[in-house]
């Protein structure tokens, strides 16, 4: 369109490879950077309120969250490997595809940048919120039990090393509509089927809504219903990130959401390398730290774009 915004590649990169290495470390505030990265660093924010309340507005809008979800849908696929065999992944799966369709096909369309950047607000300030309760003493306490499971699991791969014939990998015990039992590496799990359905719903709708991943959510449901091991956990929530992703992309192309697809695919290469160099870099800062920092990113960011959004208000400029 003339007189759009004219993205800077190198910027546009480089803004990618940081947010691909944030997927790869934090994890929780990837999709929120990718966000900021394309209404605030690019400028398609400030191009889609020039229109005022008219389609072209909300157009950009969800040209806006459709790319959002490609580059959160690239890192949970990274993260992904065999996690569609644990009966969990199958439920929570199944929920986020319902979720993230009606999430996407009753807001096409329909909504308008400014609301869209102060309900992206509100979520930033949520998240940033739950960082902060994650690094308290209590949140650390909180994944005690998940830890236990993790140390059952790391004794399991020891035994394995030295020759023990032990029970590896997820194995299906039982299962009904109120009750599923499945062993990892020996140790038991059991968990309602109904609930990761309810619960990839709701969270699936959320994050597709708002064009962002959802695993700060996904996580600590399913550690709060089962009590898996984190490795379990961190990998059944991407496997559901990448399903609401895929299932919110094609509901918007579908209809007729455009994309800038030279700026999205330089954006994926971007995401793809900083999700690799992520893990051999992660050692070197402190995680309790790290997720501080995000903290104070997560409240200015908030508290910005909810001014901005409801009230057309800058805190600067």
């Amino acid at each position: 369109i003339p007189g759009g915004p004219q993205t800077n590649m190198l910027l546009a990169f480089g803004w990618a490879l940081w947010v691909g290495w944030i997927f790869s470390t934090v994890g929780a505030f990837g999709g929120v950077m990718a966000g900021v990265g394309h209404m605030s660093v690019h400028g398609l924010g400030a191009y889609a309120k020039s229109f005022g309340q008219t389609p072209l507005n909300k157009s950009i809008t969800d040209s806006v969250r459709a790319s959002n979800q490609m580059l959160a849908g690239l890192s949970a696929a990274l993260s992904t490997f065999s996690y569609y065999r644990l009966p969990l992944g199958i439920a929570l799966g199944l929920g986020s595809i319902v979720g993230a369709f009606m999430a996407v096909k009753l807001t096409a369309g329909k909504l308008n940048f400014s609301s869209y950047q102060g309900y992206f607000g509100l979520f930033v300030l949520l998240l940033g919120c739950y960082l902060m309760w994650e690094t308290s003493p209590a949140g650390q306490r909180s994944k005690a039990k998940a830890k236990e499971a993790a140390k059952a699991f790391e004794a399991s791969i020891k035994n394995k090393n030295s020759g023990e014939a032990v029970e590896t990998g997820v194995r299906l015990r039982s299962f009904s509509l109120g009750r599923c039992v499945f062993t990892f590496c020996g140790v038991e799990f059991s968990f309602n089927p109904i609930l990761p359905f309810v619960g990839g719903i709701v969270i699936s709708s959320i994050a597709a809504f708002l064009g962002v991943g959802g695993g700060f959510l996904l996580g600590p449901f399913l550690t709060s219903i089962t009590q898996l091991p984190m490795y379990l956990a961190a990998g059944t929530s991407a496997l559901a990130v990448l399903v609401s992703m895929i299932t919110g992309i094609t509901t918007l192309l579908l209809h007729g959401v455009t994309v800038d697809w030279s700026l999205v695919g330089l954006e994926l290469v971007g995401i793809a390398v900083g999700s690799f160099i992520g893990p051999y870099t992660s050692r070197f800062f402190s995680d309790i730290w790290l997720k501080r920092l995000f903290i104070v990113l997560a409240l200015y960011v908030g508290t910005d774009y909810v001014l901005r959004g409801f009230f057309n208000y800058r805190i600067f400029g």
